[in-house]
C-alpha cells in the first residue's frame, strides 16, 4: 500500500472511531494514574471504604468525624483513578497483505484500535509479529504511516507458522488486541492462554475475504504460497472444494469455541463492505467494540 492509500485508511478509521471505541470503560483498571476507575486505592474523590490507621499513613485521609465519635483513627480509602493499558499486536504474515482489499481492512482496523486507545488516554504499545520474529513499533509512526513499512520488513519464517507471542513484552492488566486473519494451523488454546496471562483481557479482530471463506474454484488453478512466493498448479474437483470448505469452517469454529472458553472477544470482520457497517454488525455484538456515547 502506498502513502495515499494509508492516509485514506486512516481517515476511514478516524470516522469510525467517532462512532465506535474499545470497551475500556467496562473494565476495572489498576496501576497507572489516569481518568478511569481502578481496582486499588488512591486519592480520587470516589470514596471506597474505611480501614484502621497505620503509622506512616497520610494524615490527610484520616476520618476526623469518626475519630470525634469513637476516639479511634480510621482512614478513608478512595478508589484510584488509572490509565488503561492497550497492547495492539499485528500479525504481519504475508496472507494479511497479499490482497489489496484485505490489506486496506487490516490497516483500517489497526488505525481504529490505535486511535481509539489514544483518544481514551490509554497507554498504547504497538507490536508486529511474523512467525518467531517480533518488533515493537513506535506509536509516533501512526501519523507518519511508517508503521506498515516496519511491519512488512519483518523476515519470513516457516510457511504458515503460528505467530510466536511469547517473545512480546506484554504488560500486566492490559487489553491485548490481536489483529490476525488466523490462517495458520495451530491450536488456539495456547495462544489465547498466553494472551490472557497476567490478568489480560483479549480482543481478536480477524479480517477475511469472501473468496477465502467461500471460494468458487473449479478446474485447473495455479495457487500462490504467499509466504514463500512460490506457485503450485492444482486441479480442483468438487470433492476437493468440499474438503477445503469443511476445513475452513472447522478451523474458525475451533477459534470461536476457544474464544468463549477464554472469555475472549472474537470478531471476524469481512473486508468487502464499509468498515463501520461491518464493525457494528460483527465487533459490537462480540464485545470487541462498543458504541461511542
Amino acid at each position: 500500500m502506498n502513502l495515499t492509500t494509508l492516509q485514506s485508511c486512516h481517515s476511514t478509521a478516524l470516522a469510525a472511531a467517532g462512532r465506535l471505541r474499545l470497551p475500556l470503560r467496562s473494565r476495572v483498571w489498576k496501576c497507572q494514574s489516569g481518568e478511569f476507575t481502578g481496582g486499588g486505592t488512591g486519592s480520587s474523590m470516589d470514596f471506597q471504604d474505611h480501614r484502621a490507621y497505620s503509622p506512616g499513613d497520610d494524615p490527610r485521609h484520616i476520618n476526623w468525624q469518626a475519630y470525634a465519635r469513637t476516639g479511634s483513627y480510621t482512614m478513608k480509602l478512595f478508589r484510584e483513578e488509572v490509565r488503561p493499558v492497550v497492547d495492539l499486536i499485528l500479525d504481519a504474515s504475508e496472507s494479511m497483505f497479499f490482497d489489496e482489499t484485505k490489506a486496506r481492512r487490516v490497516a483500517e482496523i489497526f488505525y481504529l484500535v490505535a486511535e481509539s486507545s489514544q483518544a481514551a488516554g490509554a497507554s498504547l504499545a504497538l507490536h508486529a509479529v511474523r512467525g518467531d520474529i517480533t518488533r515493537t513499533l513506535d506509536p509516533s509512526t501512526l501519523r507518519s504511516h511508517q508503521w506498515l513499512e516496519t511491519a512488512r520488513a519483518l523476515p519470513a519464517g516457516a510457511p504458515a507458522a503460528a505467530p510466536d507471542l511469547s517473545r512480546l513484552p506484554l504488560r500486566a492488566n492490559a487489553i491485548r488486541v490481536f489483529l490476525s486473519d488466523l490462517l495458520f494451523p495451530a491450536d488456539p488454546d495456547p495462544l489465547l492462554r498466553h494472551l490472557g496471562q497476567r490478568h489480560g483481557s483479549v480482543v481478536i479482530f480477524s479480517p477475511f475475504l469472501e473468496s477465502e471463506a467461500r471460494p468458487v474454484w473449479s478446474g485447473n488453478y495455479e495457487f500462490i504460497d504467499t509466504e514463500r512466493k512460490s506457485h503450485h498448479p492444482h486441479r480442483i474437483e468438487p470433492a476437493t472444494l468440499r474438503r477445503y470448505q469443511e476445513a475452513y469452517v472447522n478451523h474458525f469454529a475451533a477459534w470461536k469455541q476457544q474464544a468463549r472458553h477464554h472469555q475472549t472477544a472474537f470478531a471476524r470482520i469481512p473486508v468487502e463492505e464499509d468498515l463501520a457497517t461491518a464493525l457494528f454488525r460483527e465487533a459490537v455484538p462480540a464485545g470487541a467494540l462498543e458504541a461511542a456515547r
